[in-house]
């Protein structure tokens, strides 16, 4: 349901122990983020960006604060219910990919639907059906070390976007490509959040994508500086 509020996460904090000194790296952020939209969150080198959306995805868990992820305590889970939420709800997308070099495209894509146990015909059909949705259909049997950068990214999109999750999250994801790569990756990922009613959360410190986002929110030293609805505010349908 595009509008729907996705994510909803009140006072998160978070720091690290370097030598006998704690450093703070997120100060009590609060964060929504909407079905159907694009969240892109900005700031530079050690802002904090990272660590809020490991904190929200389930990947590291916050010193003080909560997590509602698509109405569900995140926090409050036991381990194994949270990585198992993420497997069903969470697609990720990074900076370096994180491809299997020995598996082709469809292969990628086809190893995380195993990993939910879908059936092994449904799961092929379903990669290349994704796959060609990422303009790959002639790259289907390519291993990583014979695709471009943009390609490997849009191989991790597909992968992502093959469970058809509820949640988006990409961690500098055009931070290794070229302009015109890095464009179609976040137009991918603009995509996603339209078409399929996915709540996508983008890190980055790249000022082109903000053209492609329908909230900008920029973090400094740990905390949110400024919030801005660049489309308006969600509307439920």
């Amino acid at each position: 349901m595009t509008g729907k509020l996705a994510l909803n996460a009140k006072g998160l904090s978070k720091g690290y122990k370097i030598g006998k000194l704690k450093q703070q790296v997120l100060k009590g952020v609060d964060f929504t983020a909407y079905h159907g939209q694009v969240t892109m969150v900005m700031g530079p080198s050690g802002s904090g960006k990272s660590t809020l959306i490991a904190a929200l995805s389930g990947l590291m868990k916050p010193d003080e604060g909560e997590v509602m992820a698509l109405g569900e305590n995140l926090w409050k889970k036991k381990r194994g219910k949270i990585d198992r939420f993420r497997l069903d709800h969470c697609g990720f997308i990074f900076q370096g990919f994180n491809l299997f070099p020995s598996l082709n495209a469809t292969q990628q894509v086809e190893q995380v639907l195993k990993y939910q146990k879908v059936k092994k015909s449904e799961a092929h059909r379903r990669a290349v059906e994704v796959l060609d949705a990422v303009g790959l259909k002639h790259r289907l049997k390519q291993k990583p070390a014979e695709l471009s950068g943009g390609e490997k990214q849009r191989v991790a999109i597909a992968r992502a976007l093959s469970k058809m999750p509820s949640l988006i999250f990409a961690d500098e994801p055009t931070s290794a490509l070229d302009s015109v790569s890095g464009q179609v990756v976040i137009k991918l990922l603009h995509q996603a959040a339209k078409e399929r009613g996915a709540a996508v959360v983008v890190v980055t410190h790249d000022p082109r994508l903000e053209a492609y986002a329908d909230r900008v929110i920029h973090m400094e030293d740990g905390k949110i500086l400024s919030d801005t609805m660049i489309s308006g505010p969600p509307v439920i349908v």
